[in-house]
């Protein structure tokens, strides 16, 4: 045990020894010496850190001789002085009860609806069995409501099954990027591997029971509600070709933003002699060494395969349409130690304050330098004073690792303010950029030719294989499924092919008993993860749920009146943030400039809107 205490970060450790012995005094010795949320941002002096573990060590020792925390769950007031000393600021007490449920602390007691009479036939179809599907299978197999899941691929993980390419790997924390009501102390790196991510959400389909709910290599065709029988009709098809109709009370479309590769139009694509490949659909047996080898794309994906690849190519050609705020991640290549491990598995609260750093740190913090200030008169390069402060920072990281290379710095800066688009750990970018078989190109791609990618300055690029890490359809949602609605009104009638919008970013107008997840306008473009806007859709959606079985409603459908002032209100909080910036182009956008994917609230005003339902907000129809 002592090793597991030595392994351990010290501010989380303080926490945890304050609920078990009640000495809220520690709050005063160590808030002095803490300077944010992350382990390389305190200097508590080693004297003070050596007494901590001391105490602590003694603390277990009376835990397992039957003693019991003097803190089980301290009072409101102490809870928020913790946590504004654990991270080296005031937290607003708005942030509590989010952050309290995110740490298991106060967890949500699971939606156990009493079924009444004649409601067992209450059903359920979940389409995608990625992070949304699972977590909305998982939620609905405790309530008791009886679902399928339609799965096209043959296993779960969605985005973590689908994308295997050389480098894949979350780029928010590992101990954050996870289901909170199920939490692994034993991630092997702080920033893991798309295996380990994976092999988590296959643990979480296994332990609760749901794999055997998911119809696998399935395809939804269309879905289209009956009006007469207040039931959604879904037609799947297999592999084989055959079809299969799943009738429902409720359709919750799981698929997401990020599950149909964008492959740019190019000119002359189709007459390429070599190899063509998307990070979004690699193949494990990619072989590309000894190869001339173009990367068309410098987003997430880009970044991360770039250099994983530059080793084994004869050449890369990176062709960069704008680049990317990069910045240092300490722990972004670190393994978690064995100490480490076992601290989070049996120090008693150690885990959650560690979890609670964590979420601290890649939450709410960065939004206000995502504001625009319409009376800035800094740098073309930014949008107000703290924004521009973040640009300077990020910059200087750059020039540092681009140092004697002034024709990369050129072309490797951004020509947008930062969170324009997404900020990237570094896995080694700009140390790729100088190894001297890989070249930055800026100028823009005129067509594909036979032998490689001809630039519009003439010059012929010659590659063996061209490699396109460019993202995803991400504002045609829902696509290519046929989803009709009351009258048999198409989805794409509403939304067209890239303006999808949604109240909550979950309901629609005229699309019973319909709920989306990673739907319009929900995407975090400054924080948080994909496991945090599930588990706070599914909520809100198994409140409607349950709503629907207690009151025997058939029907249950947003008011177009209510869909239409939340969007307004979308619309115009977006006009104040970074992504409407006009020197930003973006997947954010559609072909008309409106933001479709992301959403324009801090992480607790999210949570907050989805906490409950006001069924105000809808027309409800009795069975």
């Amino acid at each position: 045990m002592r090793q597991a205490l030595e392994g351990a970060d010290i501010v989380p450790l303080t926490m945890s020894l304050i609920q078990l012995t009640g000495d809220l005094t520690l709050l005063d010795a160590v808030r002095p010496h803490v300077r944010g949320p992350w382990d390389y941002s305190h200097s508590v002096p080693d004297d003070l850190a050596a007494v901590i573990r001391s105490r602590l060590d003694a603390e277990l020792d009376r835990l397992a001789a039957g003693g019991t925390p003097a803190l089980e769950m301290p009072a409101p007031d102490r809870i928020r002085a913790m946590m504004s000393a654990a991270v080296g600021e005031e937290v607003p007490a708005e942030y509590v009860p989010m952050l309290l449920q995110q740490m298991g602390l106060q967890p949500e007691a699971p939606s156990e609806p009493s079924l009444p009479a004649g409601a067992g036939g209450f059903r359920v179809v979940i389409v995608g069995a990625g992070v949304s599907g699972i977590a909305a299978a998982i939620r609905l197999r405790k309530a008791g409501i009886s679902f399928v899941v339609v799965e096209k691929n043959p296993e779960v993980g969605g985005t973590w099954y689908e994308n295997r390419y050389p480098g894949c790997a979350v780029d928010t924390p590992n101990h954050f990027y996870q289901f909170s009501f199920e939490p692994n102390n034993d991630w092997p790196r702080y920033y893991s591997h798309r295996k380990s991510i994976w092999d988590y959400l296959n643990r979480c389909a296994d332990k609760y029971g749901i794999r055997d709910a998911i119809r696998f290599r399935c395809e939804v065709v269309s879905a289209h509600f009956d009006e007469a029988a207040h039931r959604w009709r879904v037609t799947c098809r297999d592999e084989a070709g055959h079809e299969t109709v799943e009738v429902a009370n409720v359709l919750i479309c799981a698929v997401g933003q990020l599950n149909r590769p964008a492959i740019p139009a190019l000119a002359g694509l189709q007459d390429f002699k070599g190899q063509t490949c998307h990070t979004a659909t690699w193949s494990e047996g990619t072989d590309l060494s000894g190869k001339r080898v173009a990367l068309v794309g410098t987003g997430a994906s880009g970044v991360q395969i770039g250099p994983r690849i530059a080793g084994e190519a004869t050449s890369l050609h990176v062709l960069q349409r704008s680049g990317a705020w990069i910045v240092r991640s300490p722990n972004i290549h670190r393994e978690v130690s064995p100490a480490k491990t076992r601290a989070l598995d049996t120090i008693p609260f150690y885990a959650a304050w560690y979890r609670f750093q964590l979420f601290w740190g890649f939450a709410d913090g960065l939004f206000q330098a995502l504001r625009i200030d319409p009376a800035w008169q800094g740098a073309p390069g930014s949008i107000s004073a703290l924004n521009e402060q973040y640009r300077t920072r990020m910059l200087r990281y750059i020039e540092r690792e681009l140092q004697g290379r002034p024709d990369l710095l050129a072309k490797a800066v951004p020509d947008y303010p930062p969170f324009g688009k997404r900020v990237l750990a570094d896995p080694g970018w700009f140390s790729m950029l100088r190894r001297d078989n890989v070249s930055l190109e800026t100028t823009g791609i005129a067509r594909v030719e036979p032998e490689g990618i001809r630039l519009v300055d003439g010059r012929l690029i010659v590659v063996d294989a061209i490699v396109f890490a460019t993202g995803f359809q991400a504002g045609r949602m829902l696509w290519p499924m046929d989803i009709r609605g009351r009258g048999g009104q198409s989805i794409r009638d509403i939304w067209g092919d890239d303006d999808p919008r949604a109240y909550l970013g979950i309901t629609v107008p005229g699309f019973p008993n319909m709920f989306v997840m990673y739907g319009p306008n929900t995407n975090l473009g400054h924080g948080g993860s994909a496991m945090f806007l599930a588990e706070c859709q599914i909520r809100y959606t198994l409140s409607c749920l349950t709503g629907m079985i207690a009151q025997g409603w058939a029907e249950i459908e947003c008011r177009p009146d209510v869909h239409d002032a939340y969007n307004r209100q979308v619309d115009d909080e977006l006009s104040t943030l970074v992504w409407t910036h006009p020197s930003v182009n973006s997947w954010y956008k559609n072909a008309k400039g409106r933001i479709t994917t992301n959403q324009p609230w801090r992480l607790v005003d999210y949570w907050r809107m989805t906490k409950d339902v006001d069924f105000s907000d809808y027309h409800t129809m009795a069975g």
